[in-house]
């Protein structure tokens, strides 16, 4: 009985399974507890976490949608991509709508952003941005893309990011979500938009740099994921909450 447990492949893939995770397990000593290597994914992931998605553009070219939903490792898979639809008053990104038809068919939740440039008209780029999006029940919230000046002043900038946002949650029913860096955050916004979800990003950290008093709703912590069906590195993305708080956000 035993040479039969001995002679069986289950034994040995036992055996290899068990010391490929002591090996994982010995490489992440001394990092923090809940932010560790997840090797499919190339990246760290904060595994507090439990709704994980990536945000894309044309950046990422092609995107074989069923790849990315397929691809899991302990429980971390992609549930939800932001995509990149629109910038300024002009520019329509080429991959957004084949990216807005297939990521859900798919089951992945999708939201739809604007690159804003604070230099034009913060309504006329609602306008543009709602001609290019037609949002259905169960879509994320739409959400604004503002890191840059543009030479704009700090009040230029938030006067035309509120009428953005104003228009958007006009035409929609629901607050726009605002996404910015940390530095940018900190520097032009803190203090401002307090009433609206908030997605930042901050790279390579086991959490967001953020005040407590700061409520923030989505995190984008890498910028360097390797994700099934997607040639090129792509941002890794977090919700701050559960799977009912997840639900909760989408447009009814």
């Amino acid at each position: 009985m035993i040479a039969l447990v001995l002679l069986s492949p289950l034994y040995y893939g036992y055996i290899l399974s068990f010391f490929s995770g002591t090996i994982s397990w010995v490489k992440d000593i001394g990092e923090p507890m809940h932010y560790r290597i997840y090797r499919s994914f190339q990246i760290r992931i904060p595994t507090k976490h439990t709704v994980h998605g990536i945000d894309v553009s044309y950046a990422q070219g092609h995107i074989d949608w069923k790849r990315v939903r397929q691809m899991e490792e302990n429980n971390v898979r992609v549930s939800f991509a932001f995509i990149k639809a629109t910038e300024g008053v002009l520019l329509v990104d080429p991959y957004f709508k084949r990216n807005w038809r297939e990521a859900p068919k798919n089951g992945i939740t999708c939201g739809a952003y604007h690159f804003f440039r604070p230099q034009k008209n913060g309504t006329w780029q609602a306008r543009f941005f709602m001609q290019n999006v037609q949002f259905e029940k169960g879509d994320l919230p739409p959400v604004v893309d503002v890191e840059r000046l543009d030479g704009a002043t700090p009040t230029v900038m938030r006067k035309e990011l509120q009428r953005f946002l104003t228009h958007v949650e006009r035409k929609t029913g629901v607050r726009p979500i605002i996404y910015t860096g940390l530095s940018y955050y900190k520097d032009y916004l803190a203090g401002h938009f307090n009433d609206y979800p908030l997605w930042i990003a901050h790279y390579n950290q086991p959490v967001p740099r953020l005040s407590k008093q700061v409520k923030w709703h989505f995190w984008q912590h890498s910028e360097t994921a390797r994700v099934n069906g997607i040639n090129h590195a792509v941002d890794f993305d977090a919700f701050n909450g559960d799977s009912v708080k997840f639900r909760e956000m989408l447009i009814r």
